[in-house]
């Protein structure tokens, strides 16, 4: 299908492309495209105008540093994938950004666009939910920093307003020696998740887990972490018979809507099954 008629625009800095946002109702961001242009070739949504990102400074720059890692809006998955800082900065984004769809639109998805866009099955949001990350989000009223949990209203909603863009998203510190895990499940390897499990946590001197952190994507209208599990996780030592029971657990704390593609009853079934996976697989990592 053809796209609707638009207007285009290259800002060159965030108060450009904030002040065109404000000045034209309807207008859209576009970074990288792999969620807009579809929509637009589908008729789904007709802007005005397109306000494209490209041309800012800064917004493509990965900084790590001893408070954590911060990703500009731009940075593009092949970018996270390719960062050989990352791997030991922050494993479990770099895990779980290997499960994006497929090379091609690794090589063109960005951070921003993900986090923008809002799918609840989407491995960028449920990242920043379960390793509660701070947004930072610049409109014609200055800049806000908002929580990852508070950034998501709805599927395929957030709090941006119109006039607004996200420009960051900042991790917190990564310490030596966490555990983690990262799993999901869709038909065929790049299809959207089904359901996905991300989990990590540290472990004390005597070997119990604290600061336990269960994230899920797919199973609910916006990413959610599992506090009945994280709770129950907190102070034990993982073993097998401990493994089997947040399987259960995990099951019982998911409430998931029947879908096109799966049953609700599977959908939560598979929440256990991948929460047991990568509680087992954090024990070698």
């Amino acid at each position: 299908m053809k796209m609707p008629k638009f207007e285009y625009a290259r800002p060159s800095s965030v108060e450009e492309a904030v002040q065109l946002l404000a000045k034209n109702d309807g207008a859209k961001i576009v970074s990288g495209g792999q969620s807009l242009l579809p929509i637009l070739a589908f008729r789904l949504n007709y802007p005005s105008l397109l306000v494209d990102l490209r041309d800012i400074k800064g917004l493509s720059n990965i900084d790590i540093s001893e408070e954590g890692v911060k990703l500009g809006a731009r940075v593009r998955w092949v970018q996270i994938e390719e960062d050989q800082n990352l791997a030991t900065a922050h494993p479990l984004l770099v895990s779980m950004i290997s499960n994006v769809a497929h090379y091609q639109i690794r090589n063109r998805g960005t951070v921003g666009g993900s986090l923008s866009h809002g799918d609840p099955a989407a491995e960028m949001p449920g990242l920043s939910v379960t390793c509660e990350c701070t947004l930072t989000i610049v409109g014609s009223n200055g800049e806000r920093q908002v929580p990852a949990s508070e950034f998501y209203t709805g599927a395929l909603e957030t709090v941006l307003e119109p006039d607004e863009i996200l420009t960051q998203v900042r991790f917190p510190h990564w310490p030596p020696g966490r555990k983690w895990g990262f799993e999901e499940f869709s038909h065929r390897k790049g299809d959207f998740a089904i359901a996905g499990v991300a989990v990590f946590y540290d472990l004390s001197s005597v070997g119990v887990i604290e600061n336990a952190h269960v994230g899920v994507i797919g199973a609910a209208s916006t990413p959610i972490r599992l506090a009945p599990v994280e709770g129950r996780l907190n102070g034990s030592a993982l073993s097998e018979e401990l493994i089997a029971e947040m399987v259960e657990l995990g099951a019982a704390s998911v409430d998931p809507q029947d879908d096109a593609q799966i049953s609700s009853d599977y959908r939560r079934s598979l929440v256990g099954t991948l929460l047991g996976r990568v509680l087992r697989s954090s024990m070698s990592c």
